[in-house]
């Protein structure tokens, strides 16, 4: 039974799509620091509106609502680098040599592409034989 479990954990699509999540949980944490940061004090100082901090007051002094408070990004952004790091080394390496010793490669460099000569799409596999997204035939690479 945890066998079981533990294969279905370590399919390939389970574990992208919770990096994934993951990083899209930090990266909006990111996001959401920038606005309130940075974009909500600018559209306070044009309706009017106090804070204290690393950054600059747009308004009047001590008016929270029109300080771009920089320090929060920085805060924001430190943190997400610390995160993305500490998701690659405790998830993804361990992932990759897992994988590595099943005998398959994942996260690594993508494969030889060429251009179709149709649509001009440039991430075509280079043995493609039809385009994916204009479905014209492809020249044979030898």
């Amino acid at each position: 039974m945890l066998r079981g479990f533990k294969n279905f954990l370590m399919r390939g699509d389970v574990i992208v799509v919770a990096i994934g999540l993951v990083t899209a949980l930090a990266f909006s944490t990111l996001i959401k620091a920038f606005t309130d940061s940075v974009i909500n004090p600018v559209i306070a100082r044009l309706q009017g509106g106090k804070a204290v901090g690393l950054g600059w007051q747009l308004g009047n002094v001590g008016n929270n609502a029109t300080y771009i408070n920089i320090g929060s990004f920085i805060s924001a952004l430190i943190y997400f680098i610390i995160f993305m790091a500490v998701i690659y080394f405790v998830i993804v390496t361990p992932y990759k040599y897992t994988q590595a010793r099943r005998g398959a490669e994942v996260f690594g460099e993508p494969g030889p592409v060429k251009t179709c000569p149709e649509c001009l799409a440039e991430d075509l596999p280079e043995a493609a034989r039809k385009c994916r997204y204009c479905a014209s035939d492809q020249p044979r690479m030898d």
